[in-house]
């Protein structure tokens, strides 16, 4: 302790370096990497070395949600311009873009007849039985109520082009989108841990992190990181971590690469903070690794989209 009051105040203004190991639950084990991604600052966010690979910030919320909404029909629409079949997969969360995407496919009078929507995820318990619809919590529920229902009953696709990755459906998830040729885009976020999709960063454990076998992973049952339970408790089970299963079918990384474009938008805010500031930066910008799965999405072309205050600097907040 400093000798006078003033003194300690001087010591916190020239500060100090202080190391510790990272928690030992946490995937990735690269200090260093952390440091330099989180030293990233707003103005230097958006500059990647992959020009294909397109960072932008988008400052206010219902300008980010509109441009998500208008990303989806666009591309609903230049493929029914196109008089070919529209092929995606979609994330359950965020949802405002999709009662914006709604109310424009209404305005419009586009029929979704030529759309086949593939979910990411699906809830399941610890024998890989998914979610029925009518659990409050399920991804198929909230898909239909925040998207589906909210489209005009003439213009709604044909239930039967709507999938999700139930228990029946998981062994043949990646084929069926395979046999429609491939999705057109994937739409999805980055979760805390890095997960894309509930492609989660502990599972590169089963493969020594070995980055092509990572990338050739299709559908699968999966347990959740503790980051994710905890990320979702937050956003979506007014913090109950015990409301949130533990357990979830998800699509793969092959489904993410195969795809003909990315689209990923980060919105994730918790008051005045953001639990995505740091995931954001770490996987645009860090070290391509199954540690982190979303950091594959550098190395492909495709649209990665941050909130403004996501996107903010880093910093120490202890008041």
């Amino acid at each position: 302790m400093a000798a006078s009051w003033d003194a300690l105040v001087k010591d916190f203004e020239r500060g100090a370096d202080f190391q510790y190991d990272l928690a030992k639950f946490i995937s990735f084990q690269d200090p260093e990497a952390c440091a330099r991604v989180r030293a990233i600052p707003k103005s230097k966010i958006t500059e990647h070395p992959n020009p294909d690979f397109k960072i932008e910030v988008i400052e206010e919320k219902h300008e980010f949600y509109l441009s998500f909404a208008l990303d989806i029909v666009s591309r609903i629409s230049a493929a029914r311009d196109e008089g070919r079949q529209f092929v995606g997969i979609f994330p359950v969360g965020p949802v405002p873009q999709f009662a914006m995407a709604a109310a424009m496919i209404n305005q419009m009078g586009m029929s979704l007849d030529h759309c086949h929507f593939f979910a990411m995820d699906e809830y399941a318990d610890k024998d890989g039985n998914t979610a029925p619809a009518a659990w409050p919590g399920s991804f198929q529920q909230a898909m239909t109520r925040n998207f589906f229902l909210r489209v005009d009953p003439k213009l709604r696709p044909p239930i039967e082009q709507v999938h999700f990755p139930t228990t029946d459906k998981l062994a043949v998830y990646g084929k069926m989108i395979e046999d429609l040729g491939g999705a057109d885009v994937v739409y999805g976020g980055v979760g805390w841990c890095g997960h894309i999709a509930f492609w989660e960063s502990h599972l590169a454990e089963e493969f020594d992190g070995d980055l092509e076998v990572f990338k050739a992973q299709g559908p699968r049952f999966v347990e959740l990181h503790p980051m994710t339970i905890m990320q979702n408790a937050l956003h979506s089970f007014s913090g109950d971590w015990s409301w949130v299963p533990p357990y979830a079918n998800t699509i793969g990384p092959a489904q993410i690469v195969n795809a003909r474009y990315r689209s990923f938008w980060l919105d994730g805010e918790c008051g005045p903070m953001s639990w995505q500031r740091f995931i954001a930066r770490l996987a645009a910008h860090g070290p391509v690794t199954p540690y982190v799965p979303g950091s594959i999405l550098q190395t492909l072309p495709g649209r990665y989209v941050i909130l403004g205050s996501v996107a903010d600097d880093m910093h120490i907040h202890m008041s």
